[in-house]
């Protein structure tokens, strides 16, 4: 590896060790359905975030709430000290990506066959607090 290859390697892990964020990597939901609760939540404050996650009647819903309860877990790992309600914890980032493709074959009329495709997703979220850190 080249010297600048790694310097930039480096730089980038020391920025993700300041950053609080959680994956969930080929849930086997379609990512349509899942950014439309991943656009519920974005730029939310986490308590509040959590709240309509929680009475949301979509399905996806529940398996972002667990998300972020992961990611919040992630930031009082980093942070023992300081309390969840005074940090103005939100949720800075949430994207989906397509994951992964099954792709099956459904019977069809006259002996033809239709391909199906199930689709499975990749969430990530971030959280960010809104008042600087002070260390």
């Amino acid at each position: 590896m080249g010297a600048r290859k790694r310097n930039t390697a480096e730089k980038r892990k020391e920025e993700r060790k300041n950053q609080y964020f959680a994956v969930l990597r080929n849930n086997p939901t379609s990512p349509r359905k899942m950014r439309l609760v991943a656009d519920m939540v974005r730029g939310m404050e986490v308590n509040r975030a959590l709240d309509v996650l929680k009475f949301s009647s979509k399905e996806a819903s529940g398996k972002v709430e667990k998300l972020l309860l992961s990611a919040i877990a992630n930031w009082q790992a980093k942070n023992g000290d300081k309390r969840l309600e005074e940090s103005n914890l939100y949720v800075s980032k949430i994207f989906v990506d397509s994951g992964r493709m099954l792709k099956r074959i459904q019977p069809a009329p006259q002996g033809r066959a239709h391909r199906i495709r199930k689709r499975s997703n990749h969430v990530t979220i971030y959280l960010d607090s809104k008042n600087p850190v002070t260390e």
